[in-house]
């Protein structure tokens, strides 16, 4: 039997000081982009802004985003699971605190050790886009 594919919207949130905002969520052990599942009835950027509310209550308006690419990857806590994901990009202004089942939350620099706890879709597709000459 083939996995199935999550389709997800997740962002890149960048600080003043150009570090990335990462996520865990509870019972789980990779950190990766908040964001979240798609419902059937939401275009990608739709359910970015609602995952942004529910996880960091961050309302960011449409424009604020741009959309840095769609890639398809192993899921980091799904077990034969994949995900279809459409990635955007935004700065990220002032403070944010874990909600819903945000567990924790991470800042990554360009220049800190990439530790085996990203998840692969972050770790093989993200971050090489983000920072290409690392």
């Amino acid at each position: 039997m083939p996995p199935r594919t999550l389709h997800i919207a997740a962002a890149c949130l960048i600080d003043d000081a150009g570090r990335l905002l990462l996520v865990r969520k509870r019972g789980t052990r990779m950190f990766m982009l908040p964001g979240g599942k798609r419902e059937s009835t939401e275009s990608a950027l739709q359910a970015l802004v609602r995952e942004l509310d529910e996880e960091l209550n961050l309302q960011l308006p449409d424009p604020a985003f741009t959309l840095l690419g769609h890639f398809n990857e192993v899921a980091a806590n799904e077990a034969d699971t994949r995900i279809a994901a459409d990635i955007f990009r935004a700065a990220l202004c002032h403070p944010v605190a874990p909600a819903a089942e945000l567990e924790e939350l991470r800042w990554l620099a360009p220049q800190d050790p990439r530790g085996d706890d990203l998840a692969p879709l972050l770790r093989l597709h993200v971050l090489p886009l983000l920072w290409p000459h690392d």
